[in-house]
């Protein structure tokens, strides 16, 4: 069974209720045990929550879902990862950013395919296993 890192872009897509389809693929998989997301999601999560203070209806959206998701802690092999993937990501011109670095390497760490709408960019890290749920 396929085990699944999830991006805090198909999070917020999950959280705003943009897809009926992502929807389905994501309850399933927390039903399943099959997905978590990072502590790194979590934290961009906790940041925007932050940031709109005044929309409390959200801010209850994102509790709860960082409730029933599993947090995948920052390993010392997601760190390893990181240090050989932004090195390689530089040398190449090819940087994607340090947060998406980190989530991506955690998920090259873990044997985890990583969901994200934004495969574009998240193709530029080599081996890593991508599925968008908002197609």
């Amino acid at each position: 069974m396929t085990r699944y890192l999830l991006d805090t872009n198909i999070v917020s897509y999950y959280l705003r209720r943009s897809s009926a389809g992502l929807e389905a693929k994501l309850t399933q998989a927390l039903r399943g045990g099959h997905c978590a997301i990072s502590v790194i999601t979590r934290a961009e999560l906790r940041y925007g929550q932050v940031a709109m203070v005044a929309e409390d209806k959200r801010r209850g959206l994102i509790d709860g879902f960082l409730l029933r998701v599993p947090n995948l802690p920052w390993t010392t092999a997601a760190a390893d990862h990181f240090g050989a993937l932004k090195s390689q990501l530089k040398r190449e011109g090819t940087p994607i950013g340090e947060l998406d670095t980190q989530i991506g390497a955690q998920a090259l760490a873990e044997k985890l395919t990583l969901v994200t709408h934004n495969t574009r960019h998240f193709e530029k890290v080599p081996g890593l296993k991508l599925e968008d749920w908002m197609v």
